[in-house]
């Protein structure tokens, strides 16, 4: 619009038409003229209706395809994100053209959404199984339907307290409860043995469900909260492995808090009013066998605790040596951050040559998808090059997605080193990545930075430290940030005849910029309204080699005999030469730095930087370099330092609940000392299953804490209230062995029945959380056969010090009394 045209009566909007209406019209567009004649834009230049220059590519297996890869917002849910992603794909699939298919080629919503459901059946198997045992030993369905009503109480009021707090119903959440499942119907299953044990005494229902649980109530109260102190700690850890687990450890400590609240309330009311005759010793011949073999093994248990007070000294060495004899075996066990988990997911990279094409990587891509699509067990294959995180034009990202796990006979983990050797029979490329997507991860497993200013130093000691990376067992994948440099073109000005010429650098630079790198000059509006950039650049052909280079005309400031601006050749004014420049150049802690990584395979990558720690140390360093380790072994050693810090406060809280419950000092010493107990049977179990030492085995490590201590507070609990009876110490001991033992196997079986399912790991991605149950399962059972010998003897030992401080300081005090 240029203004308007009032009339008398009417006023007209002057607009000037000047708009292109086709591509072609641009043609016409005069930008000089030579005397009387118009140069035309179509005589200098040829106008074409196409598409940006191609600065990457996808392919699905193997066919070009056009890729969007929706990342969802900080703080929003996965699924909830794919979910609107699916939606809006329908809505849109009427909307394409007939030859145009929309479709989704990852979806990265379903490894949860599979582990999820995998951490659901994991948790229902566990109550079954956990209720299984209740009723093994109760023999009496009543009695199991009284004590597993804790289970699904306790489990949904938890969910109100997920909500309250903002969590989500999520792997760690669900897990949590899962792992629950045997600690939540334990404090029940005590309330209700003991309840039950006073019902086949004579008492009656209600005076059996007053006096049991009160009888019990101590022992319940500390055990709960020696298990809330563990998980609290846990709940609030630093770094990674807090950020991991918070939701994990309030989790459980609301659940464990919830169900001690059921077992005081409606498990001694449902006791008191539903009458169980088999409750009375009235049970059925089915479970007969079963309950023959228990009052066997508790006689035979009390005769081994007899023995045990006879030679208590025999007994302690037995436990120091399982105790000590566990270190030599933890440098068995492999470390590691996170367990890989198969989630049907590979992740495989490549590189070609520096200064590669766009045209020959894609060809390398093919070639790659192909030899990977030769698998039977790839569903199909996801290929970009030079986009997302793998930026540049000679690298390769392919996402393989492969067949469920129950489709398959190879595990996603078997499967990577097949391929690594098929893929190294591609000639022209070069494999830096093949493994799982890893949901959390610093990077590579294993890395190396090499800190310091010179880059040529720098480069050799990267060429040292992957010659030692080289000759490590089980490091695959190696990968150095130094790379070869890039082929460039150096234009060196003649500075005195450029000047002469009129000729001056950033002239030079503001020709040649949109020649080579193109400069958008403007916008085209189309017929439909859609914008198009107008697009000025050499075409293709005039800009592949040097000598088109040294053809550009260059317009001077000096002028010819017409008045026209001199026109000079580049190379009249510069000397083009052939060159390289670094890729990249990184820089931390204010140093350059040549990062050096590798993948580990078929061993640990814990002992895979173990040995290169060793291996570093044979390299002698210039001074002012250094070495500094990261990767998975940062995060693991940060993790172990806020874990050790969980595990010191558990303690600390576990003594002070158990001093402030029994009131003393010494008594709790002796529950504790059921705590070492449990570090041979977490190595052994990891031994067995062949599992490492990470985030999730030093978590259930942590979860001992709290668990091993019930069966030794029943144990001694009993022990104090038969000695306040009149007991003597010897005769009061052995009838906690001989009363508290059925308890304490019911919930240690309930205990490890319910974990086991997680420990087990069957499920899609069960790998990753399968070591916590099996570290679990492994502490609690040693740490109860144990408990159940040691702790009575160093109960002992303790009262024994107990009597003697008494006389001690008798003996002090009436010698002062006399003194005065």
């Amino acid at each position: 619009p240029a203004g308007s045209i009032v009339g008398s009566s009417q006023e007209r909007i002057v607009q000037i038409k000047a708009r292109m209406a086709r591509p072609e019209d641009f043609r016409s567009i005069i930008v000089a003229r030579r005397g009387n004649t118009a140069v035309t834009l179509g005589q200098v230049a040829r106008i074409e209706d196409g598409q940006q220059e191609e600065e990457s590519i996808a392919l699905i297996n193997g066919r070009r395809a056009l890729s969007i890869d929706i990342v969802k917002a900080q703080g929003e849910n996965t699924i909830a994100v794919v979910d609107g992603v699916r939606r809006a794909v329908q809505e849109m699939a009427p909307l394409l053209p007939p030859d145009v298919k929309l479709e989704m080629v990852r979806d990265a919503s379903t490894g949860i959404r599979n582990s999820v459901a995998d951490v659901k059946k994991t948790l229902v198997e566990g109550a079954l199984l956990t209720v299984a045992i209740v009723f093994l030993f109760l023999a009496s369905w009543r009695s199991t339907v009284i004590t597993g009503l804790t289970l699904p109480i306790a489990l949904v009021g938890t969910f109100l307290f997920v909500y309250a707090l903002g969590f989500t119903l999520n792997v760690l959440t669900l897990m949590a409860l899962s792992l629950s499942v045997g600690l939540l119907i334990d404090d029940a299953i005590v309330v209700r043995e003991n309840i039950v044990r006073h019902v086949a005494m004579g008492a009656g229902h209600r005076e059996a469900a007053l006096i049991g649980t009160r009888e019990i109530g101590l022992a319940v109260l500390a055990t709960t909260f020696s298990i809330v102190a563990v998980f609290l700690p846990v709940g609030f850890m630093g770094g990674i492995i807090g950020r991991f687990f918070h939701q994990f450890g309030l989790t459980v400590a609301a659940a464990v808090l919830i169900s001690m609240f059921v077992s005081f309330t409606l498990d001694p009311m449902l006791s008191s009013i539903w009458h169980d005759p088999q409750a009375e010793g009235k049970r059925g011949r089915v479970l007969g066998w079963f309950h023959e073999r228990v009052e066997r093994l508790s006689q035979r248990y009390e005769r081994l605790l007899a023995w045990s007070l006879a030679h208590r000294k025999s007994v302690l060495a037995i436990a120091a040596a399982a105790f000590f004899g566990s270190f030599p075996l933890m440098a068995l066990v492999g470390s590691e951050f996170v367990p890989e988990a198969d989630l049907s997911e590979l992740q495989v990279q490549f590189k070609t040559p520096v200064g590669s094409s766009l045209e020959l990587t894609q060809a390398k891509a093919e070639q790659a998808e192909a030899a990977l699509r030769e698998f039977p067990e790839v569903k199909h294959t996801y290929a970009t090059v030079n986009t997302g995180a793998v930026q540049g034009k000679n690298r390769v990202n392919i996402f393989v997605q492969l067949k469920p796990r129950g489709e398959r006979s190879r595990s996603q983990d078997k499967l990577t080193q097949p391929m690594r050797e098929r893929l190294g029979r591609i000639a022209g490329i070069e494999l830096t990545q093949i493994g799982a997507y890893k949901t959390v991860t610093s990077g590579k497993p294993v890395q190396v930075s090499i800190l310091g200013q010179d880059r040529a130093v720098l480069a050799d000691l990267a060429r040292q430290v992957q010659e030692v990376m080289r000759g490590i067992p089980g490091a695959v994948d190696l990968e150095s940030s130094d790379e070869a440099n890039k082929p460039q073109l150096a234009l060196e000005l003649k500075r005195e005849l450029a000047s002469d010429l009129g000729i001056g650098v950033a002239q030079l630079a503001g020709t040649l910029r949109p020649l080579l790198a193109g400069e958008a000059v403007g916008n085209w509006r189309a017929p439909d309204d859609q914008f198009y950039d107008v697009q000025v650049r050499l075409s293709r052909a005039n800009r592949a080699r040097a000598a088109d280079l040294e053809r550009v005309p260059l317009a001077s400031s000096r002028s010819d005999a017409n008045g026209a601006p001199r026109m000079v050749t580049l190379r009249e004014v510069a000397q083009v030469r052939e060159s390289a420049g670094a890729q990249q150049i990184n820089r931390k802690e204010q140093l350059r730095e040549v990062l050096v990584s590798a993948n580990a395979f078929g061993r640990p990558a814990g002992d895979v930087s173990a040995d290169l720690k060793r291996g570093l140390e044979r390299i002698k360093l210039p001074a002012g370099y250094r070495f500094s380790m990261g990767g998975s072994t940062k995060d693991m050693q940060e993790s172990l330092h806020f874990a050790s810090q969980a595990l010191v406060l558990a303690v600390v809280f576990i003594y002070l609940i158990l001093a402030s419950q029994f009131g003393s000092f010494l008594q709790p010493a002796a529950i504790m000392m059921s705590l070492p107990l449990s570090l041979i049977g977490v190595v052994l179990a990891l031994l067995v299953a062949r599992s490492t030492l990470n985030i999730f085995s030093i978590i259930g490590f942590i979860m001992l804490m709290g668990l091993v201590t019930k069966n030794a507070i029943l144990l001694i609990d009993f022990v104090i209230q038969s000695r306040r009876a009149g007991l003597e110490r010897r005769a009061a001991i052995l009838k906690a062995g001989s009363v508290r033992l059925r308890p304490i196997l019911m919930t240690t079986l309930a205990m490890i029945f319910g974990m086991l399912p997680l420990a087990l790991g069957l499920g899609e991605g069960a790998e990753q959380r399968a070591p916590m149950g099996q570290a679990v399962i492994g502490g609690v059972i040693t740490s109860s056969l144990l408990t159940l010998v040691v702790v009575p003897v160093i109960y002992s030992y303790l009262d024994d010090l107990a009597l003697w401080l008494a006389k001690a300081f008798g003996k002090l005090s009436r010698s002062a009394a006399g003194n005065a």
